[in-house]
């Protein structure tokens, strides 16, 4: 009989299902891996959309444990996919999971977004990294500040930067009440009973 391959063995294995994939997290992280990290189902989805039209670097805005970045760059290994994060813990879990899948276009930084510019990214995924901030929401953790005004701050910055972003831009939203998406921006498509939409400034 022959035997598996040993690439399936070390990578392709956690990309086999959301099961397999979070198991390569420590238990509290896998413990609010159904709320907080996207499933794979609509990473690959994203990460399609994202990586039909010329680009070079996909942006990820509250990457958290990365698994989206982790499973677009398996997907498109042909796209460079950043996470920006502000807890330094996930960063460098993140990091070691990079290291762990051997996947060498993704890359994860320790910042906030209220502290860079969009400028040098293409196109966008956004899972609604700044719901946690509203009052009576599940959170992560308790290691960094919340506040309503915080919620309403990163919106209106990521509406101005996304703002000044050149027709042809495009984002993926995920559980997105839509605050943050400035005019111009159009929805071409939708999945998952409308939670995930597909967007292309015009």
């Amino acid at each position: 009989m022959a035997q598996p391959q040993k690439k399936f063995l070390t990578l392709d294995r956690f990309f086999s299902s959301d099961t397999a994939f979070d198991s390569l997290f420590p238990e509290p992280i896998q413990r609010v891996a159904a709320k907080h990290w996207t499933p794979l189902s609509v990473a690959k989805k994203a990460a399609e959309f994202l990586s039909a039209s010329s680009c070079e670097k996909v942006l990820d805005i509250g990457s958290g444990s990365g698994k989206f970045c982790l499973a677009a760059s398996y997907y498109h290994p042909e796209i460079t996919f950043v996470g920006i994060e502000q807890r330094e813990e996930l960063v460098e879990l993140s990091n070691s999971l990079k290291s762990r899948l051997k996947l060498k276009n993704v890359s994860f930084k320790n910042e906030n977004l209220s502290e860079i510019s969009l400028e040098e990214y293409d196109h966008f995924y956004f899972y609604n990294s700044f719901y946690e901030n509203i009052e009576g929401t599940e959170k992560i953790d308790e290691s960094v500040f919340y506040s309503e005004k915080l919620y309403d701050y990163y919106n209106l910055y990521l509406y101005k930067q996304l703002n000044k972003k050149p027709a042809g831009t495009r984002l993926v939203t995920y559980h997105s009440f839509g605050n943050e998406i400035p005019p111009g921006y159009e929805i071409v498509s939708t999945d998952f009973d409308e939670y995930l939409k597909f967007w292309i400034k015009v």
